[in-house]
């Protein structure tokens, strides 16, 4: 309780009754008209008793008189003294109200939180606290939006319940708790706010978030706990996996078969990241496509080739991978998906027992797209003609195909970009930038720089056996098919102006055969809708995967 006023003046003017004032009252005064009186004895004192035999009348406006029908009137001779005997009603005394004025302030309960389980956590609670094991711990991550720049982290908990909730920190509260939280530590969390959980972002089963703030205390529990779990697994079969929604997460575990090198690739927002991929199988005889992306590559990708390189099939678990539905069925890696090489509990040693026993050569059917024979990926060969033929990019999405085309023509006027070096949040801005005398501004950024960058936007046309098409390749693919870097080529030919160099280099890269990964998808420029094609990678052609390939085509088509 809180004290909201100390004290207050008298209300009125209150008068406090001694208890002797009270007692004092004996008779209580009656405001209704008298009434007669039977009675049959009368004694008074220095008098005898009249016996009324035919029960007199007392009147109480003369109590000293009675009145008899056959006799005459009797008084007494102190009448004053007949009364009639109520016992009253006593009031307890009044007592005044109690005085909290040097009382002194009001405690706290400083007692601790009481531990509650995670699925009991809601937002109308004042005063909880959980202990739970850490399970994941996701990047330190950086934002800028109107409000300016922050940065933010996530983790997720695990409890003996088997409840799992998100935890989320900005700002001031990241430096408190970023360096001591440990992935499978276990810790005491109280003193945060829970907030609707965002599904885009969290896959964990709870409605809601914990978001810590100054006041949030995390505890390390220096004693194991082994009630509390490691991890906690819902795996699918591979063949579960072929009827799942399109971007729902799922865990998966299977036997590595095949891993691909990792390649670099531009995504949409002009970063460049890495891919690999590798594909799994498990007892329910299919398989399935698994991407890789950004650090999870060079570090249990790396491992995972090098066991497949030397003729090793790890068993991989997949935590938190995302459903992709792109021509088949297939799972990629997001921030918070975790993987588990030849992990120690029964599922791996169940599967890796059927794979030893025969399950390596067991028929297996991939609900992915079809891996070409040496292990490159098939993915939806097109001639140039067919672009146009059959209508590609002008659905709501883009259509993504590979293409094995001659380079024909290089537009060399405008090969490159000068771009903003600056990093907005953990993105490179990448906007172009003007000169403005020795110095570069950027408008995006409102900012001017020493330095900018150098970036392909290479405008080329690409032509195979049934006809040619213009493609534009941006800074990866522009490297892939020059050979060099962008500002390496422009200081040759703005700079230098080594007119005859340049021209070498860009001769040297005609009538090359490449295959292309393209995205096309139509495009508004001004009122007119046209179709881009964009190189989002071109590689050289092994003609020794691609003639397998072609085989596989036409024995395809005799099998028709």
């Amino acid at each position: 309780m809180e004290t909201i006023i100390l004290d207050c003046e008298p209300i009125g003017n209150p008068k406090i009754f001694s208890e002797s004032e009270l007692t004092a009252q004996k008779t209580i005064p009656s405001n209704n008209l008298p009434q007669p009186v039977r009675v049959n004895n009368y004694s008074a004192p220095n008098s005898g008793t009249f016996n009324l035999q035919n029960s007199g009348t007392f009147n109480s406006q003369n109590p000293g008189s009675f009145s008899t029908p056959n006799s005459g009137t009797f008084r007494a001779p102190n009448a004053g003294s007949i009364v009639r005997s109520f016992q009253p009603t006593v009031q307890p005394p009044y007592q005044p109200p109690p005085n909290f004025r040097n009382h002194g302030p009001i405690l706290k309960n400083e007692a601790p939180a009481r531990i509650i389980p995670i699925a009991a956590l809601n937002p109308y609670q004042g005063r909880w606290a959980i202990k739970a094991r850490v399970t994941a711990k996701g990047d330190l991550r950086r934002y800028n939006n109107a409000r300016g720049d922050g940065k933010v982290f996530s983790f997720d908990l695990l409890d003996s319940d088997g409840g799992e909730i998100r935890v989320t920190c900005f700002n001031a509260v990241v430096d408190r708790f970023y360096e001591i939280i440990e992935v499978g530590r276990v810790y005491l969390i109280s003193k945060g706010s829970l907030k609707p959980a965002q599904k885009n972002f969290n896959h964990l089963k709870n409605e809601w978030e914990i978001f810590l703030e100054a006041t949030s205390t995390v505890d390390l529990c220096t004693e194991e706990d082994d009630s509390i779990p490691k991890q906690q697994f819902s795996f699918r079969h591979i063949s579960e996996i072929e009827s799942a929604e399109n971007n729902s997460i799922v865990d998966v575990i299977g036997i590595v078969i095949s891993v691909n090198p990792s390649v670099p690739i531009l995504r949409k927002n002009g970063m460049e990241t890495q891919r690999r991929i590798l594909n799994l199988k498990d007892t329910s005889g299919r398989s399935v496509e698994l991407t890789l992306w950004g650090d999870f590559c060079n570090k249990e990708g790396q491992k995972l080739q090098e066991m497949v390189d030397v003729g090793f099939f790890p068993v991989l678990s997949v935590k938190s991978g995302k459903v992709n539905d792109f021509s088949g069925k297939s799972i990629g890696t997001i921030p918070s998906t975790q993987l588990f090489i030849n992990p120690d509990f029964a599922e791996a040693h169940e599967l890796r027992e059927w794979f030893d026993s025969g399950g390596k050569n067991a028929a297996t059917v991939s609900i992915s797209r079809e891996i070409a024979a040496g292990g490159a990926k098939n993915e939806i060969h097109k001639t140039v003609s067919q672009i146009k033929n059959e209508g590609l990019g002008r659905s709501e999405k883009p259509d993504w195909v590979t293409v094995r085309a001659f380079i024909t023509f290089i537009k060399s006027d405008s090969f490159c970009y000068t771009a903003c070096p600056l990093m907005i949040g953990d993105r490179q801005c990448n906007k172009k930038v003007t000169q403005s005398g020795n110095r570069w501004q950027c408008d995006r950024c409102n900012q001017e720089i020493d330095e900018c960058d150098y970036r392909y936007l290479l405008q080329a046309q690409i032509q195979d056996q049934t006809g040619l098409t213009w493609v534009t390749a941006f800074q990866e693919s522009g490297e892939e098919i020059l050979g060099c870097p962008a500002k390496e080529l422009y200081m040759l030919k703005y700079e230098l102006q080594d007119d005859v160099r340049f021209g070498e280099i860009i001769r040297s890269r005609v009538f090359n055969q490449y295959l292309f990964r393209l995205k096309i998808k139509e495009e508004l420029y001004g009122d007119e809708q046209r179709v881009k094609i964009t190189v989002i990678r071109a590689d050289q052609v092994n003609y020794s995967s691609e003639s397998r390939y072609l085989l596989d085509l036409i024995s395809k088509s005799f099998r028709k």
